[in-house]
Protein backbone atom coordinates (compact mmCIF):
# COMPACT_ATOMS: atom_id res chain seq x y z
CA UNK A 1 0.00 0.00 0.00
CA UNK A 2 1.22 3.48 -0.84
CA UNK A 3 1.33 5.96 2.02
CA UNK A 4 2.53 9.56 2.16
CA UNK A 5 4.44 10.40 5.34
CA UNK A 6 6.49 13.31 6.66
CA UNK A 7 10.23 12.85 6.08
CA UNK A 8 10.74 13.14 9.85
CA UNK A 9 9.01 9.73 10.07
CA UNK A 10 11.10 8.15 7.31
CA UNK A 11 13.26 5.26 8.52
CA UNK A 12 15.88 2.92 7.07
CA UNK A 13 14.23 -0.17 5.62
CA UNK A 14 11.28 1.72 4.17
CA UNK A 15 10.69 1.44 0.43
CA UNK A 16 10.59 4.82 -1.29
CA UNK A 17 7.98 4.99 -4.05
CA UNK A 18 8.18 8.71 -4.85
CA UNK A 19 9.30 12.07 -3.47
CA UNK A 20 6.83 14.93 -3.07
CA UNK A 21 8.91 17.34 -5.10
CA UNK A 22 9.91 17.90 -8.72
CA UNK A 23 13.11 16.08 -9.70
CA UNK A 24 14.35 18.64 -12.21
CA UNK A 25 17.95 17.85 -13.23
CA UNK A 26 19.34 16.35 -10.02
CA UNK A 27 20.00 12.60 -10.44
CA UNK A 28 19.84 12.11 -6.66
CA UNK A 29 16.04 12.09 -6.71
CA UNK A 30 15.94 9.61 -9.59
CA UNK A 31 18.48 7.20 -8.11
CA UNK A 32 16.63 6.77 -4.81
CA UNK A 33 13.05 6.09 -5.92
CA UNK A 34 11.57 2.62 -6.32
CA UNK A 35 14.08 1.14 -3.90
CA UNK A 36 14.58 0.39 -0.21
CA UNK A 37 16.23 3.10 1.88
CA UNK A 38 19.41 1.65 3.38
CA UNK A 39 21.88 4.53 3.67
CA UNK A 40 21.87 6.90 6.66
CA UNK A 41 23.55 9.65 4.60
CA UNK A 42 20.83 9.43 1.98
CA UNK A 43 18.18 9.59 4.72
CA UNK A 44 19.72 12.77 6.14
CA UNK A 45 19.86 14.37 2.66
CA UNK A 46 16.19 13.57 2.08
CA UNK A 47 15.15 14.94 5.48
CA UNK A 48 17.10 18.15 4.85
CA UNK A 49 15.74 18.70 1.36
CA UNK A 50 12.04 17.87 1.22
CA UNK A 51 9.01 17.54 3.47
CA UNK A 52 7.02 14.47 2.42
CA UNK A 53 7.62 11.14 0.72
CA UNK A 54 5.53 8.27 -0.64
CA UNK A 55 6.46 4.82 0.70
CA UNK A 56 5.27 1.36 -0.33
CA UNK A 57 4.48 -0.62 2.82
CA UNK A 58 4.11 -3.80 0.79
CA UNK A 59 7.80 -3.75 -0.18
CA UNK A 60 9.43 -2.29 2.90
CA UNK A 61 8.95 -1.40 6.55
CA UNK A 62 5.63 0.11 7.62
CA UNK A 63 5.28 3.28 9.72
CA UNK A 64 4.86 2.84 13.45
CA UNK A 65 1.68 3.83 15.28
CA UNK A 66 2.98 7.31 16.09
CA UNK A 67 3.63 8.19 12.44
CA UNK A 68 1.29 10.73 10.89
CA UNK A 69 -0.09 9.34 7.64
CA UNK A 70 -0.58 12.29 5.33
CA UNK A 71 -2.36 10.47 2.52
CA UNK A 72 -3.10 7.00 1.15
CA UNK A 73 -3.19 7.70 -2.60
CA UNK A 74 -0.91 9.80 -4.78
CA UNK A 75 -2.16 13.15 -5.99
CA UNK A 76 -1.11 14.65 -9.30
CA UNK A 77 -0.31 17.99 -7.67
CA UNK A 78 0.75 19.16 -4.22
CA UNK A 79 -0.75 22.46 -3.17
CA UNK A 80 0.94 24.48 -0.46
CA UNK A 81 -1.33 25.21 2.51
CA UNK A 82 -1.68 28.98 2.50
CA UNK A 83 -4.81 29.10 4.66
CA UNK A 84 -4.48 31.93 7.22
CA UNK A 85 -3.40 30.55 10.58
CA UNK A 86 -3.52 31.69 14.19
CA UNK A 87 -0.27 32.78 15.81
CA UNK A 88 -0.32 29.82 18.21
CA UNK A 89 -0.91 27.27 15.46
CA UNK A 90 1.68 28.75 13.12
CA UNK A 91 4.31 28.91 15.88
CA UNK A 92 4.12 25.11 16.15
CA UNK A 93 4.51 24.79 12.38
CA UNK A 94 7.29 27.38 12.35
CA UNK A 95 9.29 25.45 14.95
CA UNK A 96 9.30 22.40 12.69
CA UNK A 97 10.16 24.51 9.65
CA UNK A 98 13.07 26.15 11.48
CA UNK A 99 14.46 22.73 12.38
CA UNK A 100 14.28 21.46 8.81
CA UNK A 101 15.55 24.75 7.41
CA UNK A 102 18.60 24.79 9.67
CA UNK A 103 19.55 21.27 8.56
CA UNK A 104 19.03 22.19 4.91
CA UNK A 105 21.11 25.37 5.13
CA UNK A 106 23.90 23.48 6.93
CA UNK A 107 23.97 20.99 4.04
CA UNK A 108 23.95 23.73 1.40
CA UNK A 109 26.68 25.76 3.07
CA UNK A 110 28.81 22.69 3.73
CA UNK A 111 28.56 21.82 0.04
CA UNK A 112 29.71 25.36 -0.73
CA UNK A 113 32.69 25.08 1.59
CA UNK A 114 33.70 21.76 0.00
CA UNK A 115 33.49 23.24 -3.49
CA UNK A 116 30.36 21.32 -4.44
CA UNK A 117 27.60 23.12 -6.32
CA UNK A 118 24.51 23.86 -4.25
CA UNK A 119 21.24 22.42 -5.47
CA UNK A 120 19.06 25.30 -6.71
CA UNK A 121 16.00 23.08 -6.41
CA UNK A 122 16.62 22.61 -2.68
CA UNK A 123 16.95 26.37 -2.25
CA UNK A 124 13.68 27.04 -4.07
CA UNK A 125 11.76 24.45 -2.03
CA UNK A 126 13.09 25.83 1.25
CA UNK A 127 12.18 29.40 0.28
CA UNK A 128 8.73 28.17 -0.76
CA UNK A 129 8.16 26.58 2.65
CA UNK A 130 9.33 29.68 4.53
CA UNK A 131 7.30 31.96 2.26
CA UNK A 132 4.17 29.86 2.75
CA UNK A 133 4.52 30.08 6.54
CA UNK A 134 4.88 33.86 6.30
CA UNK A 135 1.77 33.96 4.13
CA UNK A 136 -0.24 31.94 6.66
CA UNK A 137 0.85 34.22 9.49
CA UNK A 138 3.43 36.98 8.90
CA UNK A 139 4.89 37.11 12.41
CA UNK A 140 5.21 33.53 13.69
CA UNK A 141 8.33 32.30 11.89
CA UNK A 142 9.94 35.75 11.85
CA UNK A 143 9.57 36.10 15.61
CA UNK A 144 10.56 32.51 16.39
CA UNK A 145 13.69 32.63 14.24
CA UNK A 146 15.09 35.35 16.55
CA UNK A 147 15.38 32.71 19.29
CA UNK A 148 18.59 31.12 18.09
CA UNK A 149 21.64 30.00 20.04
CA UNK A 150 24.99 31.57 19.24
CA UNK A 151 26.44 28.30 17.91
CA UNK A 152 23.70 27.95 15.25
CA UNK A 153 23.73 31.64 14.37
CA UNK A 154 25.26 31.44 10.88
CA UNK A 155 22.64 28.96 9.63
CA UNK A 156 19.54 30.28 11.40
CA UNK A 157 20.50 33.85 10.53
CA UNK A 158 20.10 32.92 6.87
CA UNK A 159 16.67 31.40 7.57
CA UNK A 160 15.59 34.49 9.51
CA UNK A 161 16.76 36.93 6.85
CA UNK A 162 14.97 34.87 4.21
CA UNK A 163 11.68 35.15 6.16
CA UNK A 164 12.19 38.87 6.76
CA UNK A 165 12.94 39.51 3.09
CA UNK A 166 9.79 37.64 2.03
CA UNK A 167 7.62 39.55 4.50
CA UNK A 168 9.19 42.90 3.57
CA UNK A 169 8.76 42.23 -0.15
CA UNK A 170 5.07 41.48 0.41
CA UNK A 171 4.69 44.65 2.50
CA UNK A 172 6.21 46.58 -0.41
CA UNK A 173 3.68 44.90 -2.72
CA UNK A 174 6.26 43.29 -4.98
CA UNK A 175 4.96 40.55 -7.26
CA UNK A 176 5.29 36.87 -6.30
CA UNK A 177 8.34 36.26 -8.49
CA UNK A 178 10.07 39.22 -6.85
CA UNK A 179 9.02 37.94 -3.40
CA UNK A 180 10.56 34.55 -4.21
CA UNK A 181 13.75 36.20 -5.48
CA UNK A 182 13.99 38.31 -2.32
CA UNK A 183 13.64 35.13 -0.24
CA UNK A 184 16.39 33.33 -2.13
CA UNK A 185 18.63 36.38 -1.78
CA UNK A 186 18.01 36.44 1.97
CA UNK A 187 18.78 32.74 2.31
CA UNK A 188 22.01 32.99 0.31
CA UNK A 189 23.29 36.42 1.38
CA UNK A 190 25.85 35.12 3.89
CA UNK A 191 27.01 31.95 2.11
CA UNK A 192 30.46 33.52 1.78
CA UNK A 193 30.97 33.21 5.54
CA UNK A 194 31.67 29.53 4.91
CA UNK A 195 35.02 30.64 3.52
CA UNK A 196 35.93 32.66 6.65
CA UNK A 197 37.98 30.82 9.32
CA UNK A 198 35.82 29.50 12.16
CA UNK A 199 38.20 31.07 14.67
CA UNK A 200 36.99 34.43 13.38
CA UNK A 201 33.33 33.50 12.89
CA UNK A 202 32.98 32.04 16.39
CA UNK A 203 35.32 34.32 18.29
CA UNK A 204 33.76 35.12 21.69
CA UNK A 205 35.27 38.63 21.76
CA UNK A 206 35.13 41.56 19.39
CA UNK A 207 37.25 41.17 16.28
CA UNK A 208 40.59 42.88 15.87
CA UNK A 209 41.08 45.23 12.91
CA UNK A 210 42.82 42.47 10.94
CA UNK A 211 40.11 39.93 11.74
CA UNK A 212 37.37 42.36 10.74
CA UNK A 213 39.14 43.01 7.44
CA UNK A 214 39.15 39.26 6.85
CA UNK A 215 35.46 39.07 7.74
CA UNK A 216 34.69 41.86 5.27
CA UNK A 217 35.76 39.55 2.45
CA UNK A 218 32.69 37.31 2.84
CA UNK A 219 30.51 39.19 0.30
CA UNK A 220 33.08 38.63 -2.46
CA UNK A 221 33.55 35.01 -1.36
CA UNK A 222 29.80 34.49 -1.49
CA UNK A 223 29.58 36.07 -4.92
CA UNK A 224 32.16 33.61 -6.28
CA UNK A 225 30.31 30.64 -4.78
CA UNK A 226 27.00 31.74 -6.29
CA UNK A 227 28.57 32.54 -9.65
CA UNK A 228 30.04 29.05 -9.75
CA UNK A 229 26.56 27.55 -9.37
CA UNK A 230 25.54 29.44 -12.54
CA UNK A 231 21.93 29.45 -11.34
CA UNK A 232 21.73 32.53 -9.10
CA UNK A 233 19.87 35.53 -10.51
CA UNK A 234 21.32 39.02 -10.79
CA UNK A 235 19.32 40.17 -7.75
CA UNK A 236 20.56 37.27 -5.59
CA UNK A 237 24.18 37.97 -6.58
CA UNK A 238 23.68 41.67 -5.88
CA UNK A 239 22.31 41.14 -2.35
CA UNK A 240 25.13 38.72 -1.54
CA UNK A 241 27.74 41.27 -2.62
CA UNK A 242 26.14 44.50 -1.38
CA UNK A 243 24.10 43.82 1.77
CA UNK A 244 26.71 45.69 3.84
CA UNK A 245 26.56 48.89 1.78
CA UNK A 246 25.13 52.00 3.47
CA UNK A 247 23.17 54.92 2.07
CA UNK A 248 25.89 57.43 3.02
CA UNK A 249 28.62 55.47 1.24
CA UNK A 250 30.44 54.23 4.37
CA UNK A 251 29.61 50.55 3.81
CA UNK A 252 31.58 47.80 2.08
CA UNK A 253 32.87 46.31 -0.16
CA UNK A 254 32.44 49.09 -2.76
CA UNK A 255 31.31 52.13 -0.74
CA UNK A 256 28.14 52.53 -2.80
CA UNK A 257 25.75 55.29 -1.81
CA UNK A 258 22.12 56.24 -2.36
CA UNK A 259 20.64 55.03 -5.63
CA UNK A 260 23.84 53.20 -6.50
CA UNK A 261 22.49 50.51 -4.17
CA UNK A 262 19.71 48.32 -5.60
CA UNK A 263 16.31 47.99 -3.91
CA UNK A 264 17.02 44.34 -3.09
CA UNK A 265 20.38 45.18 -1.49
CA UNK A 266 18.75 47.98 0.54
CA UNK A 267 16.16 45.47 1.76
CA UNK A 268 18.88 42.95 2.54
CA UNK A 269 20.86 45.49 4.57
CA UNK A 270 17.89 46.17 6.86
CA UNK A 271 16.87 42.53 7.30
CA UNK A 272 20.46 41.42 7.92
CA UNK A 273 21.10 44.04 10.61
CA UNK A 274 17.75 43.53 12.35
CA UNK A 275 18.29 39.81 12.80
CA UNK A 276 21.92 40.32 13.79
CA UNK A 277 21.18 42.83 16.56
CA UNK A 278 18.22 40.82 17.94
CA UNK A 279 20.28 37.61 18.16
CA UNK A 280 22.57 36.46 20.94
CA UNK A 281 26.18 36.35 19.76
CA UNK A 282 29.31 34.93 21.42
CA UNK A 283 30.39 38.46 22.40
CA UNK A 284 27.05 40.11 23.27
CA UNK A 285 23.43 39.45 24.15
CA UNK A 286 20.92 40.46 21.51
CA UNK A 287 18.68 43.49 21.92
CA UNK A 288 14.95 42.93 22.21
CA UNK A 289 12.95 43.56 19.05
CA UNK A 290 11.58 46.92 20.19
CA UNK A 291 15.01 48.31 21.15
CA UNK A 292 16.39 47.14 17.82
CA UNK A 293 13.81 49.12 15.85
CA UNK A 294 14.50 52.25 17.93
CA UNK A 295 18.27 51.95 17.56
CA UNK A 296 18.17 51.27 13.82
CA UNK A 297 15.86 54.25 13.28
CA UNK A 298 18.52 56.49 14.87
CA UNK A 299 21.34 55.41 12.54
CA UNK A 300 21.27 58.27 10.07
CA UNK A 301 22.75 57.49 6.67
CA UNK A 302 22.64 53.75 7.22
CA UNK A 303 19.34 52.61 5.67
CA UNK A 304 16.95 53.76 2.96
CA UNK A 305 14.27 55.70 4.86
CA UNK A 306 11.32 54.59 2.72
CA UNK A 307 12.22 50.91 2.82
CA UNK A 308 12.90 51.14 6.56
CA UNK A 309 9.38 52.48 7.10
CA UNK A 310 8.05 49.50 5.17
CA UNK A 311 10.17 47.28 7.41
CA UNK A 312 8.71 48.81 10.58
CA UNK A 313 5.25 48.03 9.23
CA UNK A 314 6.45 44.49 8.55
CA UNK A 315 7.64 43.69 12.09
CA UNK A 316 5.43 46.21 13.90
CA UNK A 317 6.06 49.34 15.93
CA UNK A 318 5.62 47.04 18.91
CA UNK A 319 7.13 43.78 17.61
CA UNK A 320 6.05 40.39 18.93
CA UNK A 321 7.91 39.76 22.18
CA UNK A 322 8.24 43.42 23.16
CA UNK A 323 7.67 44.12 26.86
CA UNK A 324 5.32 47.10 27.31
CA UNK A 325 3.59 49.10 30.04
CA UNK A 326 -0.08 49.92 29.58
CA UNK A 327 -2.01 53.00 30.69
CA UNK A 328 -3.87 50.70 33.11
CA UNK A 329 -0.60 50.18 35.05
CA UNK A 330 -0.15 46.64 33.79
CA UNK A 331 2.98 45.09 32.30
CA UNK A 332 2.60 42.79 29.34
CA UNK A 333 4.30 41.18 26.37
CA UNK A 334 3.16 41.79 22.78
CA UNK A 335 1.63 38.59 21.42
CA UNK A 336 0.42 39.59 17.98
CA UNK A 337 0.09 42.63 15.74
CA UNK A 338 -3.24 44.39 15.36
CA UNK A 339 -4.92 43.73 12.03
CA UNK A 340 -5.76 47.37 11.36
CA UNK A 341 -3.34 49.43 13.43
CA UNK A 342 0.32 49.09 14.40
CA UNK A 343 -0.48 50.92 17.63
CA UNK A 344 -3.00 48.37 18.87
CA UNK A 345 -1.47 44.90 19.18
CA UNK A 346 -2.63 42.02 21.37
CA UNK A 347 -0.80 42.04 24.70
CA UNK A 348 -0.54 39.36 27.37
CA UNK A 349 -0.62 41.24 30.70
CA UNK A 350 0.70 39.52 33.81
CA UNK A 351 2.07 42.06 36.34
CA UNK A 352 0.94 45.23 38.12
CA UNK A 353 3.46 48.04 37.60
CA UNK A 354 2.11 49.72 40.73
CA UNK A 355 2.44 46.81 43.18
CA UNK A 356 4.93 44.63 41.22
CA UNK A 357 2.65 41.66 41.93
CA UNK A 358 2.04 39.11 39.20
CA UNK A 359 -1.44 37.83 38.38
CA UNK A 360 -3.04 35.26 36.09
CA UNK A 361 -2.00 36.21 32.52
CA UNK A 362 -4.72 37.71 30.33
CA UNK A 363 -4.76 38.58 26.61
CA UNK A 364 -5.80 42.18 25.99
CA UNK A 365 -6.70 43.21 22.43
CA UNK A 366 -5.94 46.92 22.30
CA UNK A 367 -7.81 47.20 19.01
CA UNK A 368 -11.07 46.21 20.72
CA UNK A 369 -13.36 49.19 21.27
CA UNK A 370 -14.30 47.83 24.70
CA UNK A 371 -10.70 48.13 25.86
CA UNK A 372 -9.98 51.67 27.04
CA UNK A 373 -6.27 50.98 27.33
CA UNK A 374 -3.12 51.79 25.41
CA UNK A 375 0.63 51.25 25.43
CA UNK A 376 2.50 53.94 27.35
CA UNK A 377 6.11 52.85 26.85
CA UNK A 378 8.52 50.01 26.28
CA UNK A 379 10.04 48.33 29.35
CA UNK A 380 13.16 46.24 29.91
CA UNK A 381 12.70 42.77 31.36
CA UNK A 382 15.71 43.11 33.65
CA UNK A 383 14.23 46.23 35.27
CA UNK A 384 11.25 44.17 36.42
CA UNK A 385 13.02 40.90 37.19
CA UNK A 386 11.07 39.20 34.41
CA UNK A 387 12.54 36.01 32.99
CA UNK A 388 11.58 33.79 30.07
CA UNK A 389 9.77 36.52 28.14
CA UNK A 390 10.10 34.30 25.07
CA UNK A 391 8.02 31.53 26.65
CA UNK A 392 5.25 34.03 27.41
CA UNK A 393 4.58 34.66 23.73
CA UNK A 394 6.00 31.55 22.04
CA UNK A 395 4.99 28.88 24.56
CA UNK A 396 6.51 25.45 23.91
CA UNK A 397 7.83 26.63 20.55
CA UNK A 398 10.44 28.71 22.41
CA UNK A 399 12.03 25.61 23.92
Amino acid sequence: MLRKIAVSDLRLGMYIHEFCRPRLHDPFWTQHVERELSDETVLQRIQASTREVWIDTGRGKSPDEQTTILAFAPSSTREADTTPSTMEKELARAKAICGRAKAAVMTMFTDARMGRAMNAEDVDLLVEEISTSVMRHPHALISLSRLKTSDEYTYMHSVAVCALMVALARQMELNEEQVREAGVAGLMHDVGKMMIPKTILNKPDRLTFEEFEAMKYHPQAGLKILQDTRQATKAVLDVCLHHHEKMDGTGYPHGLKGDEISIYAKMGAICDVYDAVTSDRPYKKGWDAAQSIREMASWKGHFDDTIFQHFVKTVGIYPVGALVRLKSERLGVVMEQGEKSLLHPKVKVFLSTRTRITFMPEIVDLACTDEHDAIVKYERAEDWGVRDVEKMWAGDAAV
